[in-house]
């Protein structure tokens, strides 16, 4: 069997050592993740286009709308955290494939759906499932690859973010236009059918963890992994790097519109450069943190970021090419922290607990990207032209997040390093 199974021990590899390459069959796990994650993340994000096309079709208000694309969010979490308990005591392969299942099925209800409180149902029962995924795509990964190559693998499945914003939104957009707001849907489902399928034939049973020690009920399991003093300080670090990272997003396209003075017609192509982009520096990073060192590629990309954010945030009106640039930029140092971060995260939860780690961790993410986005609301605001208002305060929390996040993770580092 072409993996391994990976501890805490494996931190200790000297990283200045080239990192070795993939088996085959580890080239084909990571390929499958990255595209179930793909799928699972063009069926998230698919909704905000769709709104011109379904709030008629529905006829419902921009208030029942968000609420419709919130709930995805608040149910993800929910269950992400009540799979904690359950999540180390099943055969991986099968875990995904239930909570796939369900999201599949949840999918079908969107395509299927004719009126707005059965969208809501759909949504709700999408999000049960598929915000469970992620959780359980991580502890694949850290249970097959050593640490010191997780860096890279983070770093490719990460790229199904950029995927699914360059190639999964067109394709989405341009079956609605052809046929209607469900066609998109449909299509997700039909190609996560086909992953499936994979995955039931060529993913092998993921069992390693199921030898070690469990606790009697999966409310004690739950438990102990919420109280246990070495996860607690990862849980803060999680919720703390989603809230700073996750701020910028809802407000992002209006402030490029209103205040950057770009053209609705020109966001795409800061979209397709930017994805594009992406998926280029994905794997970059994940490489470089491997063999450079997950902390020091995590504090290149914190800086990044906050100096980018903060020429971001104050700009004024820009042409489109300089918009671009910056984008860009912001998103080496978007993917400089991500990707580290969570490879440092794997090496923390024992082989017992992986799962459940994961789940609240997931579950962290969710809720606190929710909060994100409500604290933002409160902060910008709109004048009477559309313009945003205390945009670049947004900027100044997000750098006071990073720099605490900073000396989070050097702690957490650290704590690795001894271990």
């Amino acid at each position: 069997m072409d993996t391994s199974i990976s501890d805490s021990s494996s931190v200790a590899l000297d990283q200045s050592v080239k990192p070795p390459g993939f088996t085959r069959y580890q080239s084909f796990v990571v390929a499958i993740l990255a595209f179930l994650q793909f799928t699972v993340i063009l069926d998230f994000m698919i909704m905000s286009p769709l709104g011109a096309a379904m709030l008629p079709a529905l006829n419902i208000t921009t208030g029942q709308f968000g609420v419709a694309v919130s709930v995805y969010a608040f149910s993800a979490g929910i269950s992400s955290l009540l799979a904690a308990g359950f999540a180390d005591r099943f055969d991986r392969k099968k875990l995904l494939l239930f909570f796939y299942g369900g999201f599949v099925l949840g999918t079908l209800f969107c395509g299927l759906a004719t009126s707005y409180h059965f969208l809501l149902f759909a949504r709700l029962v999408t999000g049960v499932f598929g915000g469970v995924i992620g959780s359980v795509v991580f502890a694949i990964t850290t249970d097959l690859f050593e640490f010191h190559q997780r860096g890279r693998v983070m770093g490719f499945i990460q790229t199904a973010f950029a995927a699914s914003q360059i190639l999964g939104l067109p394709a989405g957009l341009y079956l609605s236009n052809r046929w209607d707001w469900h066609a998109p849907f449909l299509m997700i489902v039909g190609v996560s059918l086909l992953a499936g399928v994979v995955i039931v034939k060529y993913l092998k049973p993921i069992t390693a963890h199921l030898a070690a020690p469990a606790e009697h009920t999966a409310i004690m399991h739950l438990k102990n992994t919420v109280t246990n003093s070495r996860y607690i300080q990862a849980f803060l670090t999680t919720a703390l790097l989603s809230i700073g990272g996750f701020m910028l997003m809802p407000f992002g396209s209006t402030f490029t519109v209103n205040n950057l003075g770009i053209g609705m017609d020109k966001l795409p192509m800061i979209y397709l450069v930017t994805g594009i982009a992406t998926i280029i520096i994905g794997p970059l990073v994940g490489r470089a943190s491997d063999r450079l060192g997950k902390f020091n590629v995590f504090v290149f990309g914190t800086v990044v970021s906050m100096i980018m954010v903060l020429i971001y945030t104050n700009l004024g009106i820009t042409p489109l090419a300089v918009v671009i640039g910056i984008n860009v930029l912001m998103f080496v140092g978007i993917f400089s922290r991500m990707i580290p971060s969570q490879a440092l995260m794997s090496a923390i939860p024992s082989l017992a607990s992986r799962g459940s780690f994961m789940s609240i961790s997931s579950s962290l993410q969710q809720i606190s990207g929710g909060i994100a986005s409500v604290v933002a609301g409160l902060i910008v605001m709109q004048d009477a032209s559309g313009k945003l208002l205390y945009f670049d305060r947004i900027g100044y929390v997000m750098v006071c997040t990073s720099l605490i996040t900073v000396v989070m993770m050097y702690f957490i580092n650290k704590k690795i390093k001894q271990d």
